[in-house]
Formats: C-alpha cells, structure tokens, sequence
C-alpha cells in the first residue's frame, strides 16, 4: 500500500465516523426536543377535573332512565283520574330525592317506601331499592295528592298511594296554585331546553320567594352532567331565575 493511499483511507474513515457521530447527535437534539415540546404541553394541558359525588350520581342515574318525564307525567296521570301534575322528579328508589341517601322513616312527599294500597290503587308493589324511578305528585280536584312512583327504565307504575298529612288548607292551596297557572308543565320544560340542551330530571309548581308562582325545572347537561334549575313564571312563561348547580 502506498503511502499517498493510506491518509486518504484513514481520512475518508474519519469523515464516515464524523458523519455518523453528526447523525446521532442530531437524532439525540431531535428526541430531547420532543421531550421538551411533550413537557411543555403537559404543562400547559387543563386537567379534567374530577366528578363530584352529585356529578357521578347524575352520570350514572340519568342514562338509566329510558323513559323522558313527560312519558312518565302521562303514566303517573293515568293513575289519578281528572289530575294534575303538580311535580315529577327522577331518583333511585327508596333514597332522598335531594340528597341521594337513604330515607328515614318518616313519611314525605317523594317517599317511595312500602306503604298500604288505598282502595282501587292499581299498585303492583314497591319498587327494588336503588332502581331510578320517576316519582310523580298528581293532584285530585280536590287537591288531594297521590304519589305515582312510574319504572323510569319500563315506564310502567310501579305504585301509587295518597299522601299522608294533607289538610284541607293544603288542598285548597294546590288547588289554587294549580288553577292560577296558565303554563303547562310541558310548556316550562319546553322553554328550560330551549334556554339549555340537555336532559329534564324534575319540574314542580312552587312560589318563589316573592310569592310568585313558578314552574322549577331541573336540566342535567351530559357534557360535564351539572344541573341547572329554572325558575319560570307560571303565568307569563319567562324565565325568572336560572342556577347551575356545579355540585
């Protein structure tokens, strides 16, 4: 081998050794930038924040009833001839309406607990504990209400009893509230999801506290399953009041 051959061998081998050493250090810049670019976003992402109990509650109970409120309202009607719908709420059965937990044993409104049928009741039994159900207030003429509890998975009623510790004051009360108001529970519900899409888990006739008489609609919103209550004037239809509940 020639002298002149060698130092070009030895250099053509130095160049291929740089140019591999370039090329690493150039993939090892790529991949620390990566790491810097991928930090860096992970910095700056939102977290998704966790559900509240309520949020969980709403996200597990709402999907589970396949049967709207309305459907229910009509069943729950059907029970009581010439009612009226003075309140509809969704909930599991043998809990509190509000609170989710389980019910003492005191009697209420919304109380789905065993009770004796009255006389003509078309009550098949008590509903399984934990199963979402409709529970509905239907007034008679007179004012007298009756709890229809309506399957909210079959949409049939699963009982029906009257409620108890109701005086004639009470019944002329409801009687009035419920002759006063020119808006139908569908109508407020109607004007509740045309203000906030999502699913109508409750209305009841109320007064507000300045005495006016309001249909409270409840909405639950799937996307981060928060509640929204309206508050709409019976009489007018406008919304008086709204509150998102992020509970």
């Amino acid at each position: 081998m020639s002298a002149t051959t060698r130092p070009l061998r030895i250099r053509a081998v130095a160049a291929v050794c740089a140019l591999a050493g370039s090329a690493a250090l150039v993939t090892a810049c790529g991949n620390d930038e990566a790491a810097r670019a991928g930090a860096v976003a992970a910095a700056h992402a939102t977290p998704s924040p966790p559900f509240t109990r309520d949020q969980a509650d709403r996200k597990a109970l709402v999907p589970a009833a396949e049967v709207p409120w309305d459907k229910a309202a009509a069943t729950a009607l059907a029970e009581v001839p010439q009612g009226r719908l003075a309140r509809i709420g969704l909930e599991r059965a043998g809990t509190d309406r509000e609170t989710g937990s389980p019910r003492p044993g005191t009697p209420n409104p919304f109380d789905p607990s065993p009770v004796t049928p009255t006389p003509g009741s078309p009550s098949p039994g008590s509903p399984t504990p934990g199963t979402p159900v409709w529970t509905a207030g239907v007034a008679t003429p007179d004012g007298t209400v009756r709890t229809v509890l309506v399957d909210a998975a079959t949409g049939r009623a699963a009982q029906s009893r009257i409620d108890p510790d109701q005086d004639a004051d009470d019944k002329r009360e409801l009687t009035a509230r419920l002759d006063r108001a020119k808006q139908t529970p569908q109508q407020a519900a109607g004007t509740a999801t045309g203000k906030k899409k999502g699913t109508v888990t409750a209305v009841e006739l109320d007064e507000d506290d300045a005495g006016t008489l309001i249909w409270s609609v409840d909405v639950v919103t799937p996307e981060d399953w928060y509640k929204t209550t309206f508050e709409i004037d019976a009489v007018s239809g406008k919304i008086l009041r709204e509150h998102v509940d992020r509970d």
